[in-house]
């Protein structure tokens, strides 16, 4: 992938205000792409994950998500769109769900709390911005702007995912850009660099454990400091270094 990602996830859309919507079984890549292409700089292919978005503007809306649907598993990824405070608390609380999408293209009809935003990042729910609309309309990147800033004075830079929602190549941003944009949505550095990164293989490990009803162990090298490597040194050799 010449932008530099290494994994993509195509997104199935359910709006609950249309009639006779049901989750179907997601589409294989392998059905879409005959051949993957290659991640720019390595030689793997790039991973393409399934993805599936609720749009909820009622409370009967969310049992989509609570039934025993055997297409939901199939699913890597589940995020919910939920459009009142109302179903912004249940997604925070009870609904198993990956993502918890925030609305960047118009005014918030609510206001963020605290306690529905700390008990979802608790459960380890992540928040999902989209940086799309802040690049093609002016108006709408007022609303991406002031909307996360919103939640950023709630939840302080924790859980957030940035992401494109991409219908065109010429809409994607690099990892590095997409990353200075997390500076105007109100995250520092390190936290703009984790919604492009660590934040993003967190939510697609959340979404294995929640397919297996198990637990994903994810093993991390700590590097060796120097007072470590000291106390492992004979007194001997302790005593040449320190001369």
């Amino acid at each position: 992938f010449s932008v530099g990602y290494s994994t993509v996830a195509l997104n199935h859309v359910i709006d609950s205000k249309e009639k006779k919507q049901e989750i179907v079984k997601p589409v294989s890549p392998s059905e879409l792409f005959p051949s993957l292409p290659i991640v720019q700089g390595t030689s793997k292919r790039i991973k393409v994950l399934t993805r599936l978005t609720l749009v909820v503007s009622d409370p009967s809306h969310c049992n989509l998500l609570r039934s025993t649907s055997a297409n939901i598993r199939l699913y890597d990824i589940i995020a919910v769109f939920p459009k009142t405070e109302k179903l912004f608390h249940i997604a925070c609380t009870t609904l198993d769900v990956d993502l918890v999408c925030i609305n960047v293209t118009e005014k918030l009809p609510f206001y963020f709390r605290r306690p529905p935003v700390n008990m979802a990042i608790d459960r380890g729910i992540y928040f999902e911005l989209l940086y799309t609309p802040a690049i093609k309309d002016s108006t709408m990147r007022r609303y991406t702007i002031s909307n996360a800033i919103s939640l950023m004075q709630i939840c302080k830079g924790k859980n957030i995912v940035i992401s494109s929602a991409a219908e065109r190549p010429l809409e994607l941003r690099g990892p590095y850009d997409v990353a200075n944009l997390g500076l105007l949505f109100g995250l520092s550095e390190s936290e703009a660099k984790a919604a492009v990164s660590t934040n993003c293989r967190a939510t697609m490990l959340r979404g294995e454990t929640r397919k297996t009803a198990c637990g994903v162990v994810y093993t991390l090298k700590k590097p060796r400091k120097i007072e470590d490597e000291e106390t492992t040194l004979p007194a001997c050799k302790k005593a040449k270094t320190q001369a």
